[in-house]
């Protein structure tokens, strides 16, 4: 994987990026056995230097060059300039990182990357890691994760979507904008619209008029038409939603980053997935699919209109 050289392979894979708490180690697990079990060598790499518990097999783990705990102690930091630093740190030893990829040569990469929004929206120390690594010949997409909770607060889904705009646009790598936990959707309140209204982020002028509705919003409603310009005119954001044990779901994930980098599928590998794919309908899936969150929605807001009726 030496820089420039033409006759080195090509090497794919993922970067795992997005807020803390949106699911990116859990994703990284789960993508990394679902691989796995298609016939995929996995390589996980930690670029985390907070990332203390790791549930998945980690090859290469950056808390072997620094740690977050280390830089915070000694240089006097907090959480958030000891993690710049940190990404600074690792920029500044590229043949660190090199050597050890170097190891995995012709595996699949999982990057699990830190959970700090600025690092991916105007800091450009991982950004240039990123372009680094693409010189070596790694052909990477983005798969920049989002809890869903965030599509039952009409005021939240906006900002994410402008959050996920920037970092599009920061990153400059093909992106997947992930809605993660969606197992997890129906315990944070009702949807405003269909699932797909947020997933293919449909008109927003619905959800303008709808943040009219509070009072508090209302006051701000000519910003809000200001930023859903600004996100429709870019025409960049739409989600994958994910039940990370939902093996559908998954297989709908993976399709989506392996169309967004390049990978292509081998023969072997096709078989394998739907050989998974149809023990999915066994006795070992206990999940339900994700698609279905959507039905559960329609069918419990017509329960609710009828509800209403017979009261009336």
């Amino acid at each position: 994987m030496s820089e420039g050289s033409k006759g080195s392979s090509l090497a794919f894979g993922q970067v795992v990026i997005g807020p803390p708490g949106s699911g990116k180690t859990t994703y990284c697990h789960g993508m990394q056995e679902f691989l796995g079990r298609i016939g995929r060598k996995v390589t996980v790499v930690n670029l985390d230097p907070a990332n203390e518990v790791m549930p998945y097999q980690c090859a290469v783990d950056i808390a072997e060059l620094i740690t977050l705990p280390d830089v915070m102690e000694n240089l006097k930091l907090g959480p958030n300039g000891g993690l710049i630093y940190c990404m600074e740190y690792l920029e500044a030893n590229f043949d660190w990182l090199q050597e050890k990829l170097a190891a995995f040569r012709g595996h699949y990469f999982l990057f699990d990357c830190p959970g700090q929004v600025e690092l991916y929206t105007h800091h450009d120390a991982l950004k240039n890691v990123f372009t680094q690594l693409a010189k070596w010949n790694f052909r990477l997409a983005a798969v920049h994760l989002v809890d869903s909770h965030y599509c039952t607060d009409p005021g939240k889904f906006i900002s994410v979507l402008c959050t996920s705009l920037s970092t599009m646009l920061h990153v400059e790598l093909p992106h997947v904008n992930i809605l993660s936990k969606m197992d997890l959707i129906e315990q944070y309140g009702k949807l405003a619209f269909n699932l797909d209204y947020y997933t293919e982020v449909l008109d927003l002028s619905y959800l303008v008029d709808h943040l009219a509705s509070d009072p508090f919003f209302r006051n701000y409603r000519r910003l809000n038409e200001k930023l859903v310009e600004v996100i429709e005119d870019y025409s960049l954001v739409s989600f994958v939603p994910l039940n990370v044990q939902d093996k559908e779901s998954m297989r709908q994930v993976m399709q989506a980053v392996d169309k967004a980098n390049g990978y292509s599928f081998g023969d072997q590998e096709n078989r394998s997935l739907e050989a998974l794919m149809s023990a999915a309908v066994g006795a070992d899936f206990h999940f339900t699919s994700t698609l279905a969150v959507q039905e559960k929605y329609v069918q419990s807001q017509e329960r609710a209109v009828e509800e209403e009726m017979m009261d009336l």
